[in-house]
């Protein structure tokens, strides 16, 4: 079949994420079954309009993300309408609409979120205002309207969309998968001397790094030999809000900030640390929880979702309330009982083995009833 993805980011832009590597792991897998795959994408320096990688056809259209969903539309009316068997939209904030035109094609809805709350961590009134309460509510319930199948990761995702219209039996959810390969023995790995705790990604309001300096603060107290460290690019005005609030914390020393680190070096930090600190705002899945169960290192995460679907409390991780004050209880928790925490870094461990992109491309493929 020839499958077309309409999507603002492709896998090498610069701010691409979980999202784009789940796009490109099933878009290899349909090529190697016989499909032609292309992505109607946004454009960023140093690539080409046209290009071909991995076997997919990217088409680039326009630079600017906020106009790129109105100009790619323009585009695929003119070009490329009814020209593919399959079209597959995938709804990062600015929908393209295309489930309203082309009836030759079958047309399918991908969401990893909305983005909900998010509107005000990373946009500034009025646009954080406008964003939640106008332009987000009323194009997804537009969406709804299409009674397309639409595809997510999580059933925290699936929920969000039924409040805004869309039919719970048309909403089919596929795994998630990770890149990292488990590690063969939980024994085969050794940990930091100190009990540690990792926070890893880029230092973005969203993300709420503040939140887990100030619960290292609380729990250092407790106990003496804790350490934090934070791998990320601190770019931004919240970022150098971060890198003030380690310089001026009472226990600066502990706190070791690493700034954007390699792929090896991500690895060895999930390795080595005792537990992982997850408290962004909302996620599709949390693929650095599983990324993190992968590597022998459990999390202890908000009860957000996508955070909740990837972990299962009390079994994989612990889940707390939205404050620094429960989270640092929650790294005590984990921390202070070894027994307890064994047994939930062996079960994150090997449930990370099931959240793999084979599954989810036998989940997908049964979705878009495709060989």
């Amino acid at each position: 079949m020839n499958i077309l993805w309409l999507t603002w980011k492709d896998h090498g832009h610069p701010t691409a994420g979980g999202a784009e590597v789940v796009l490109r792991e099933l878009s290899r897998r349909l090529i190697r079954d016989g499909h032609s795959v292309t992505w109607l994408t946004c454009g960023y320096t140093g690539t080409e309009q046209l290009e071909s990688i991995d076997g997919i056809n990217i088409i680039r259209i326009g630079r600017n993300r906020y106009i790129h969903s109105l100009q790619a539309f323009t585009y695929y009316a003119r070009k490329l309408k009814d020209k593919f068997d399959i079209v597959i939209e995938v709804v990062n904030t600015a929908p393209y609409f295309s489930v309203f035109f082309g009836k030759k094609s079958r047309r399918f809805l991908f969401y990893h979120q909305l983005a909900g709350s998010v509107w005000f961590h990373e946009a500034r009134p009025p646009m954080s205002y406008v964003g939640r309460y106008v332009l987000e509510p009323l194009a997804t319930r537009l969406l709804s309207r299409a009674d397309v199948k639409t595809i997510t990761v999580s059933e925290s995702t699936k929920r969000d969309l039924a409040h805004f219209g869309f039919k719970k039996e048309r909403t089919h959810i596929i795994s998630e998968g990770i890149q990292l390969k488990p590690i063969p023995r939980l024994g085969s790995i050794e940990k930091f001397t100190d009990p540690t705790i990792l926070s890893l990604g880029a230092l973005r309001a969203m993300k709420r790094t503040m939140h887990q300096i100030s619960a290292f603060e609380r729990a250092r107290q407790q106990m003496p030999n804790l350490r934090l460290k934070i791998a990320g690019s601190a770019e931004g005005s919240y970022g150098h809000k971060v890198l003030n609030r380690i310089n001026q914390s009472p226990y600066a020393n502990d706190i070791e900030y690493l700034g954007k680190v390699t792929e090896q070096t991500k690895i060895q930090l999930m390795q080595k640390s005792h537990l992982i600190a997850v408290t962004s705002i909302k996620e599709g899945w949390g693929l650095i929880v599983t990324e993190a169960a992968s590597q022998g290192t459990p999390a202890v995460v908000y009860d957000v979702d996508g955070l909740r679907d990837s972990v299962r409390n009390g079994e994989t991780g612990i889940i707390t309330t939205q404050s620094p004050g429960a989270l640092a209880e929650g790294i005590l928790t984990m921390l202070e009982n070894q027994e307890q925490y064994s047994r939930m870094r062996e079960a994150a461990w090997r449930w990370s083995k099931q959240i793999t992109f084979n599954n989810a491309y036998k989940d997908f493929k049964k979705i878009l009833e495709v060989a």
